[in-house]
């Protein structure tokens, strides 16, 4: 099968460089529940492909047209080899959990191969306490939340036992020849005029102007933020990236959340908010930065997802998720202050902005914050670097236990991408009753990627010490 890859889908293959894989990552930490639920790397490959017809476009490779004259293609991979995407990794044992992120850190460096269906998972055996763990990256190209999701959303279940699938009938196709793909293209662009322009624009247009021309819903939002919005403040978190990175995380209780927005009467968004600005607050100090009171940080956030149910107890799926920028008082030294701030700002964007329909991923079983993640990237990546100064994802998971492969998922810590001339980025989400935070930051220019995880949790301390 041969389709071709949306304008946005050719973007992001096309941005990727050395010392930026647009890649987006995922790591779950896993224990046995007993001796019969043990996760060994067999297991998990035979998992793997078991749910692979779930996400067809993990079998296909991106190939290029000949003379440029369209968009590249996704292809059946006729070489697909299951063992070359799902490798293993060991830590010393016992494995701590610093070494399972410095691990973490150096597997997100490395771009993916573009000769084979983008995605890698790596099980890292040897933890502390007879946990595992499994780091997972695909590219952004990959997963649209539509038509493509990520294949952590379909490798979880609701029980130890895993769900029986159909058997998969896939055999590996031939692959077309270039003169097969040119004349298929010729084709395809004789049909479709407006195409044939596009790609002789594309000539000399850069990566970031087709993905404005990408024509999905939520372009329309981010051309009239763009129109609107001055340039971000200066900050340390904007700087050019090396080929390196470092990962940290921090975890907190989701009830911590729900007292603060009981005793202020906020959305658990704003709860989220409030406590990664008092994390960026207590960093930038720490750095010894000049804050003046009516200091800010400009942040994309992708997504709002967060819903309460009547009774204000449990969180539960959206059917639309939107994306908009917003000013982090991180100049304000009072943590209530700085909430209300957040509140009427994110109230003023439910008024403006437009929701992009996510019917299809919160409907599906797995466990969708891995595909509302990559979405959320894609989202981020359509502002122009100079109007923000780092990316918040923020999906909300289920909570109650989930497993791969009998296997019972402790915590999972999402591992955004960083975009250009952005020195770190911030991943959140929650499940079963935790809110995890993953911190992917650039090697050089972040080495106190560990302050600002430390600093969620004294943030965290200043909201709960204003809720008495």
């Amino acid at each position: 099968m041969i389709t071709r890859l949306t304008p946005q889908d050719a973007s992001f293959y096309r941005l990727e460089s050395s010392s930026n894989p647009i890649h987006i990552g995922s790591l779950a930490i896993v224990q046995s529940t007993g001796d019969d639920s043990s996760l060994d790397y067999d297991q998990l490959v035979d998992l793997v492909e078991s749910r692979l017809s779930l996400v067809p476009r993990y079998r296909r490779k991106v190939r290029e047209i000949p003379l440029a004259l369209g968009r590249p293609v996704w292809v059946e991979d006729s070489h697909f080899d299951i063992t070359y995407h799902v490798r293993r990794s060991a830590l010393p044992s016992p494995g701590t959990d610093d070494q399972l992120h410095d691990l973490v850190a150096r597997l997100a460096s490395r771009p993916l191969d573009q000769g084979r269906p983008l995605w890698e998972m790596n099980l890292i055996e040897g933890l502390s306490d007879g946990r595992s763990a499994i780091f997972t990256k695909t590219h952004s190209a990959l997963v649209d939340g539509e038509s493509a999701l990520e294949i952590g959303h379909v490798i979880l279940d609701t029980s130890p036992t895993p769900r029986g699938l159909a058997d998969d009938a896939w055999v590996a196709p031939r692959e077309p020849n270039d003169v097969e793909l040119l004349v298929g293209a010729l084709g395809h662009l004789a049909a479709q005029p407006r195409e044939a322009l596009e790609v002789v624009r594309g000539a000399s247009a850069d990566a970031f102007a087709m993905v404005a021309a990408a024509g999905r819903a939520v372009d329309s939002v981010v051309t009239a933020v763009r129109a609107a919005t001055a340039g971000a403040p200066d900050s340390p978190l904007n700087a050019k990236t090396s080929r390196s990175r470092r990962f940290d995380v921090a975890r907190t209780d989701l009830e911590d959340y729900r007292t603060i927005r009981r005793r202020f009467d906020c959305s658990i968004n704003d709860a989220i908010l409030a406590v990664v600005t008092g994390a960026l607050r207590n960093w930038l100090l720490s750095r010894d930065e000049a804050l003046t009171e009516q200091a800010t940080l400009r942040a994309v956030v992708p997504m709002s997802v967060y819903l309460e149910d009547p009774n204000g107890d449990q969180l539960k799926p959206a059917s639309e998720v939107s994306s908009f920028l917003i000013d982090l008082p991180v100049g304000e030294p009072n943590p209530v202050m700085r909430l209300s701030h957040i509140s009427h700002a994110t109230e003023a964007n439910s008024r403006q902005r437009r929701g992009v329909r996510a019917r299809t991923l919160v409907h599906l079983a797995g466990f969708a914050p891995a595909s509302l993640h990559a979405v959320s990237v894609r989202a981020a990546s359509t502002f122009a670097e100079h109007t923000f100064n780092l990316v918040i994802t923020n999906a909300p998971g289920p909570q109650t236990p989930m497993y791969i492969g009998g296997a019972r998922m402790l915590e999972m810590y999402p591992v955004s991408p960083l975009l250009r001339r952005q020195a770190s980025s911030i991943g959140i989400t929650s499940y079963d009753g935790h809110v995890f935070y993953g911190l992917n930051a650039d090697r050089d220019a972040m080495a106190d990627i560990g302050v600002l995880a430390a600093a969620v949790h004294e943030s965290m301390e200043e909201m709960l010490g204003a809720c008495v």
